[in-house]
């Protein structure tokens, strides 16, 4: 990866603390993957034979728009609608409803037309969605084997950890492009560090203020805050997104044994059983 050039791009002017992040990101449309528009417009021209379930299948399966969708519901408690809290897309589009959900959300700007010519931008955001999926597939596969009645919840989590780095490739890739930039020049660099250098603040922490402004369900909102990784689901979360980042070129980082032997812990297992069993989910 060559060094970022600023010239080719025109971002907005750049925010200097969580405030400002928060409302940068919050006046900005986010896209979704171009297969999650083409497949909702599918299912659009055949309405009455889609049910939530169906639905929420394709949803669910891409972070951005799952992020949609429940910042909108969350929205719904302004409106009166919401007479609930929301855990999950399922219930989302239970309580909103399937001739509802198609009439507020049209067809969906896309991913791969936002970033079609910034290709570096957009393979970075491919390679976060791509460690994404592995996280939540992970991170689903423990809570089942933990007895978990929250699985779907904690497999969510997993999936949108780190959706506020995804909306920095979206809508300052000039900066996301600098910080992935610095890392690869530095490989002792820490991501904090570097976000704190280039944007004046971690994203974790643009992050938690972002689900609270979008008034995330609470459970998710704790489940994904590293905070709080004494507790089981959230180190359920932890534990399978570090393997993801660990394993996402091959099973022969120096940091697998160490996730190894922490996730066998989590499970109640030993060592070669544990590693046996995340083998065959990443398989």
């Amino acid at each position: 990866m060559n060094a970022p050039d600023a010239s080719l791009f025109s971002p907005r002017r750049t925010p200097l603390d969580v405030a400002g992040w928060v409302r940068y990101f919050q006046q900005a449309e986010i896209p979704v993957l171009a297969s999650t528009a083409n497949t909702l417009e599918d299912l659009r021209g055949n309405e009455d034979a889609v049910d939530a379930r169906m639905l929420a299948d394709v949803i669910s399966a891409d972070p951005l728009m799952t992020l949609k969708l429940l910042a909108y519901t969350a929205g719904l408690k302004n409106s009166g609608r919401r007479l609930t809290d929301v855990e999950t897309a399922t219930e989302a589009l239970v309580l909103i409803g399937i001739t509802p959900f198609f009439r507020d959300f049209g067809p969906q700007p896309t991913v791969e037309q936002h970033l079609a010519d910034q290709p570096e931008a957009l393979q970075g955001l491919q390679d976060v969605l791509q460690r994404a999926h592995r996280a939540g597939k992970f991170a689903l596969s423990f809570a089942v084997h933990r007895f978990d009645h929250d699985a779907p919840v904690i497999h969510e989590a997993a999936l949108l950890h780190d959706f506020a780095e995804m909306l920095l490739w979206l809508h300052a890739p000039h900066l996301a492009l600098d910080i992935a930039y610095r890392q690869k020049a530095d490989p002792t660099l820490r991501s904090v560090a570097a976000q704190r250098a280039l944007l004046g603040v971690p994203l974790t922490e643009v992050q938690h203020a972002l689900m609270l402004a979008w008034r995330l369900p609470e459970l998710l909102v704790r489940i994904t805050d590293d905070r709080q990784e004494s507790a089981s689901q959230v180190r359920n979360v932890m534990l399978a997104i570090r393997l993801a980042r660990h394993t996402a070129h091959g099973w022969d980082n120096p940091a697998v044994p160490d996730d190894v032997r922490d996730i066998a812990q989590l499970l109640n297992l030993g060592l070669a059983p544990t590693e046996a069993l995340l083998r065959e989910i990443d398989s």
